[in-house]
């Protein structure tokens, strides 16, 4: 997910320095080493700008083939626009998505398989947690896609994944970089 305007951050929040690139490579490099065929990418304020950038990444990391960019034109809707039409956007036999967030730069590199491994039986959705707080990459079963075509406002699934119970796996992070995000500079600074 990388459609937001990035407006406590001053604009333009993806395409700020980090680490010898920009802050969005850090999610890109995350979704990129998950355990997925692709990499769907949702694109929104700054779109062309960001476009670039993830392509030119992918593209050094010989990953462009893997690489979906999707414009969502709805994007100042919040999250939810993001993410209805990233997964609209997928093939009919995907079994599960990922959603990563462009603003989340520290994501242990053992989170997307140990959720991979937790989406059995009646669970249909995986997420970290870390001190009790739900974090990021969250991976959402495709029996759930419908009610992401439903979903409104800046929260995302979120309030989705809560309302599972039993059928979320809630897999303990012990990295708080599953709930670090960036929202304004000084995190940004904070991070580094």
């Amino acid at each position: 997910m990388a459609a937001g305007a990035g407006a406590r951050f001053g604009g333009a929040k993806l395409l700020a320095p980090w680490r010898g690139g920009v802050l969005l490579e850090a999610a890109l490099a995350s979704a990129f080493a998950a355990p997925v065929r692709r990499v769907t990418l949702a694109v929104g304020a700054e779109g062309e700008r960001v476009a670039a950038v993830a392509e030119a990444f992918a593209a050094c990391r010989g990953e462009l083939d893997r690489l979906t960019i999707v414009s969502t034109s709805d994007w100042a809707l919040g999250m939810s626009a993001s993410l209805k039409r990233a997964v609209a956007g997928l093939a009919p036999d995907v079994e599960a998505v990922f959603v990563f967030l462009g603003d989340m730069p520290l994501i242990p590199s053992g989170v997307p398989a140990a959720l991979a491994a937790a989406l059995t039986g009646d669970v249909v959705a995986a997420a970290p947690v870390f001190e009790g707080d739900l974090g990021h990459p969250a991976l959402i079963g495709a029996p759930l896609f419908p009610a992401i075509a439903g979903l409104e406002g800046d929260r995302g699934a979120r309030r989705l994944l809560e309302a599972l119970g039993p059928r979320l796996a809630r897999v303990t992070a012990l990295d708080r970089g599953v709930v670090f995000d960036v929202d304004t500079r000084a995190a940004l600074a904070e991070a580094r």
